[in-house]
């Protein structure tokens, strides 16, 4: 990325993981995008609402964004306005694990459990608007689960987890439902729609999995660091040994 390689110009570190993660995720909503996925249609729809919805945001966030975007900015008002917008209160509400996990997982039952998705494959605004919905939750729910950017408040492993467990059940649960009933208004062949709802079901536990291995591994060297300083601390409080020399 053109920020990440002046970051470099200048001397700072930047991991290049993160750049390779940012570009796969770009890639894959421009991939996704453009159509022409393999399978039926409702397995083809499927596979791109993993990509724009969940793989594609992971991979984002795991780029650091923002991170990259303060550390480049040179001191001045574009840097100060970054600032106080991912630490505005909207924002904090927003990256709330449970709400982000709300609007996540319940615009999901909204678009399959109504007959909305029907109305979508008659609109091509509709189709385009809904998968920019998609792709902003998704992205609300990886940036509030994960935590890896300075925004909004540092949100316990227990919210965390309870919250990627909650969005997780209710993406199986409705996979589930759409692998017995297709979305309303709708008539999918039905090796299509059971392909779909398996590809929905175990696609998304799936990126659900790398997504817990994110928190935890964010966790471990958060918890990891705190261990170490205490263990300097009492290493410091020790009263020294006193030499033979100075009997």
């Amino acid at each position: 990325m053109p920020a990440a390689r002046r970051l470099r110009q200048r001397g700072d570190a930047w991991r290049r993981g993160r750049d390779a993660s940012f570009a796969a995720g770009s890639a894959g909503v421009a991939w996704a995008a453009a159509g022409g996925l393999p399978g039926g249609p409702f397995t083809a729809h499927m596979m791109q609402h993993l990509i724009v919805g969940m793989a594609a945001p992971l991979l984002l966030v795991l780029g650091r964004p923002f991170t990259l975007a303060l550390r480049v900015l040179t001191p001045g008002t574009p840097r100060r306005a970054l600032l106080v917008l991912v630490r505005s209160r909207p924002v904090g509400w927003l990256l709330f694990p449970p709400l982000a996990a709300l609007l996540d997982a319940g615009g999901l039952w909204v678009l399959y459990r109504t007959p909305l998705f029907a109305a979508v494959g008659h609109e091509p605004w509709l189709h385009a608007l809904v998968h920019a919905h998609v792709l902003a939750v998704g992205l609300l729910f990886a940036f509030a689960v994960c935590q890896l950017e300075p925004a909004g408040r540092r949100w316990s492993i227990g919210v965390r987890g309870a919250s990627l467990l909650a969005a997780g059940a209710a993406h199986a649960v409705l996979a589930k439902t759409l692998y017995a009933t297709p979305p309303p208004g709708t008539a999918f062949a039905t090796v299509d729609l059971h392909a779909g709802a398996q590809l929905m079901y175990y696609g998304g536990d799936l990126i659900e999995a790398a997504l817990a291995t994110v928190v935890a591994a964010s966790w471990y060297r958060v918890t990891g660091r705190a261990e170490a300083r205490r263990r300097r601390r009492t290493t410091d409080r020790r009263p020294r040994a006193v030499g033979a020399a100075g009997l």
